[in-house]
């Protein structure tokens, strides 16, 4: 595959799990939208992840890389971390017949530099374009139902039997609503789930609770009740033997910021309205701050890793993620590789309060194409995202198959590969993880974002973390979030 690396930005996610299993980086994944913190400013979405091994060649060179495909001709695919050119890789492995070569071009996300050269890319045109291309959580929307959605193709156009296909594959609804266009077509899917759950130290459990069971700790945060009420219970009981129940109060804002019950940050005329699930996080950040129920920590910081491998003054509990943040940050920074090592083993996970996702990325494919490309672009979306046989990618992925045994297992977009899989792992003390992820996938809302959100959120994240730490009052950190957000994007609040 030829690779047209512009500013490569390896991710842990699907890298790892490509190339690698468990262990090994402590990188934000590029697949997954960095926690926005509270507890200091607010990075952007993806400022927090660790740039490594940048390759920058001389204009006009391309990085070195076997020839893949036939003599068809050239797909063009646009992403920002090598994952998806890595599955094409390990597909046209398996499909030596595929009759063309996939030129991937690849910009990392660092400092905003991949949606402005997607766009001008995908507006220019010509033989050079996007035939395919990706975008993550941060800026799905933007591309889905915003400004760019004119530029995707619906996958019915493509050739598949839309609603045939998600049936039989069981793809969890909230990734079928942020793919949706305005018209309610289906322009883009992803290949992961990352709905969250509570992820928890099973010897705090027990020291505390007196069971690691997850059913039962489950019942005691209120896993599944849709609120925090027995969760800051058992905050105080935590509190009371020595442990913080999260790291961090970004860990918290990942929950409330995808709340199933939570609104639009925009009202339908496009007021700008800060709804009770978004609001109440003021509340719970300054709580956790004031009663000591964090380590008031950052995400992607060392004392947050500090938190996972148990190095901290006084450990976390637990924290809120998807199976993503068990398998390439959990794990790579748990201070071990085998049970009994570091915190390996020491982990489980049960229903979080609250449902919600976190990160995820979604393939399209540009409308303006070759139309002599369509089948084939058809073949490589199908088999990364709907494919649910045991030759398709996401049953490979979920056991940990895709380069032989012994790879990392991970929560995949179909319910039913996952259902014929086997998610359990060492380092969740040989709990099967899809027990949980499953459902959590279930419970996740996609219909209520916006392709602002990036930026009001990161600009709301600012102004609760002063409020939190006694710089503003909340009135004042409002009024300035309001402000900020009516200088910038030019939306007024509303009444």
């Amino acid at each position: 595959m030829k690779k047209k690396v512009l500013s490569v930005l390896l991710s842990t996610a699907m890298v790892a799990s490509l190339l690698v299993g468990c262990g090994g980086s402590s990188e934000a994944p590029a697949t997954s939208e960095p926690a926005e913190e509270t507890t200091e400013e607010a990075p952007a979405e993806d400022a927090a992840e660790e740039e490594a091994d940048v390759v920058k060649p001389e204009d006009g060179e391309e990085s070195a890389a076997p020839a893949n495909g036939g003599e068809g001709g050239t797909i063009n695919l646009w992403t920002f971390t090598d994952e998806i050119p890595k599955m094409i890789d390990k597909y046209i492995e398996d499909h030596p017949d595929f009759p063309y070569t996939v030129n991937s071009t690849i910009i990392a996300t660092t400092d905003g530099a991949y949606q402005p050269a997607l766009d001008q890319a995908l507006t220019a045109g010509g033989e050079d374009a996007p035939d395919m291309y990706a975008a993550e959580e941060a800026f799905i929307i933007k591309y889905s139902k915003g400004d760019m959605q004119d530029f995707a193709m619906p996958y019915k156009d493509l050739g598949i039997d839309v609603d045939a296909e998600l049936a039989q594959a069981d793809i969890a609804p909230y990734t079928v609503d942020v793919g949706s266009n305005t018209n309610g077509e289906l322009d883009a899917l992803g290949y992961q789930t990352t709905g969250g759950c509570f992820i928890y130290r099973r010897s705090i459990a027990k020291d505390v609770f007196g069971t690691d069971d997850p059913a039962e700790i489950s019942a005691i945060i209120g896993g599944g009740s849709g609120n925090f009420d027995k969760f800051w219970e058992a905050a105080k009981t935590l509190k009371d033997k020595g442990y913080p129940i999260v790291s961090s109060d970004g860990d918290i804002w990942n929950v409330c910021k995808h709340d199933p019950s939570s609104k639009s940050w925009l009202t339908d005329d496009g007021k700008l309205q800060i709804d009770d699930s978004k609001l109440a996080f003021m509340d719970y950040a300054k709580t956790l701050y004031d009663n000591g129920w964090s380590n008031k920590t950052s995400a992607w910081s060392d004392a947050w890793f500090a938190d996972m491998s148990g190095a901290s003054d006084a450990n976390a509990f637990g924290f809120f993620g998807p199976a993503w943040l068990v398998n390439y940050t959990l794990a790579p920074n748990c201070g071990g590789e085998a049970v009994g090592e570091g915190t390996y083993g020491d982990w489980a996970i049960c229903d979080s309060p609250v449902g919600f996702f976190w990160g995820g990325t979604w393939i399209m494919a540009n409308k303006n194409m070759d139309p002599a490309k369509k089948d084939a672009v058809k073949e490589l979306i199908y088999w990364i995202t709907l494919d649910s046989t045991e030759d398709g990618l996401q049953y490979k992925w979920a056991n940990g198959t895709l380069n032989g045994e012994g790879g990392t297992k991970d929560s995949v977009a179909s319910g039913t590969v996952m259902s014929k899989s086997d998610g359990s792992l060492d380092f969740l003390g040989g709990e099967n993880m899809f027990d949980y992820f499953v459902p959590a996938n279930k419970y996740a809302k996609g219909d209520n974002m916006t392709q602002f959100d990036e930026t009001i959120n990161n600009a709301y994240t600012e102004q609760v973390s002063q409020y939190a730490n006694g710089e503003k009052s909340k009135e004042d950190a409002i009024a300035s979030f309001k402000e900020k957000i009516a200088t910038d994007l030019g939306i007024e609040a509303a009444e």
